[in-house]
């Protein structure tokens, strides 16, 4: 079957609870403006938005984040159909990164494919949203606890917010104080005007006397909702506002149907090796400071299924690899 349409992809995610929010048509056009191309491709029952970005000479690399369904091996017809895509886009490899957790992974066979790289955080926490609030809590770290209700008693609320503005400015402040790669001011708009007007994510921010402190862009589908974006500057840092964001966030996405909240990624280490740097005390680093933050909130350490390449053009392959190599 050719490419479908944007609105026939909508209705196949909206019948889709499970489907991650790395494919939905609202994340493919947010790539489509910054130097993607989405491509969205069925075969009987099978379907996959698959991102394609311009390479000199025509090639293009091609990735596919987080499909519904198994793409190759037993559904042949998808994986026909989505090779001969990638052909015609005279992709150098496909780049899949499957929606499966690592021990889960019996998805694809190695055949055919050769182990990549990993673009989105490979390791992260997720946190389990059923129960009551109070049971939520109760399976949080007690000195989280302890700062989330601190936060309300020290005059922290959190409402929602759409000031892009002054959320970009305070992620500006966050990437540069903790060592990460940021978006651009341009890139936090359109992320949410795509989806905050159909209710798959929100902008909150945590105020002191009106002084915004901290702030988060949180996405859902179907049962499962992600932390992907967050900010904080260095006013008022006593008084936590980081943690009761992060509650606020929760208890959001739980009361729009999320069952679990991904907390989007810590150091790609084994839970022992986290541990010991997070008891230690050694690192505080980038992804590691962050594990310091996130591991409060009870969550389950999780690592993805390993991202796959599949290779159409072996020796220019090897020189991307190469020239992008860290």
């Amino acid at each position: 079957m050719p490419e479908i349409l944007l609105t026939d992809w909508n209705d196949i995610i909206e019948i889709n609870p499970h489907a991650h929010i790395l494919q939905s048509g609202a994340w493919g056009e947010l790539k489509s403006s910054f130097g993607w191309d989405a491509v969205r491709v069925k075969a009987g029952e099978h379907s996959a938005q698959i991102l394609f970005r311009k390479l000199p000479l025509g090639y293009t690399i091609a990735y596919l984040p987080k499909p519904i369904p198994k793409i190759f091996g037993e559904n042949t017809a998808l994986g026909d159909e989505v090779d001969r895509i990638c052909l015609e886009r005279k992709a150098i490899f496909l780049k899949v990164e499957p929606d499966a957790w690592e021990e889960k992974d019996d998805h694809l066979s190695l055949t055919g494919w050769r182990i990549g790289d990993p673009i989105q955080p490979p390791r992260t926490i997720v946190v389990d949203l059923r129960g009551t609030e109070d049971e939520i809590l109760a399976r949080m770290k007690q000195k989280t606890r302890y700062n989330i209700r601190l936060a309300g008693r020290k005059g922290v609320t959190v409402r929602a917010w759409d000031d892009i503005d002054a959320f970009n400015e305070m992620i500006q402040i966050t990437g540069g104080r903790d060592g990460f790669g940021v978006h651009s001011r341009e890139y936090y708009q359109r992320a949410y005007d795509l989806f905050q007007p159909g209710g798959s994510a929100e902008l909150l921010v945590a105020e002191y006397e009106g002084k915004p402190l901290a702030a988060v862009m949180v996405f859902i589908n179907g049962n499962r909702s992600w932390y992907m974006y967050g900010a904080s500057n260095n006013q008022e840092r006593n008084r936590m506002p980081t943690y009761l964001i992060q509650w606020e966030a929760m208890r959001w996405a739980k009361e729009h149907g999320a069952e679990e909240y991904d907390l989007w990624g810590v150091p790609d280490r084994n839970e022992e090796t986290l541990e010991k740097h997070f008891t230690g005390t050694q690192r505080n680093e980038g992804l590691w400071g962050v594990y310091r933050f996130k591991r409060g909130f009870g969550g389950e350490v999780k690592r993805a299924a390993q991202a796959l390449d599949r290779v159409y053009k072996p020796f220019l392959y090897a020189l991307y690899r190469t020239a992008t190599k860290k």
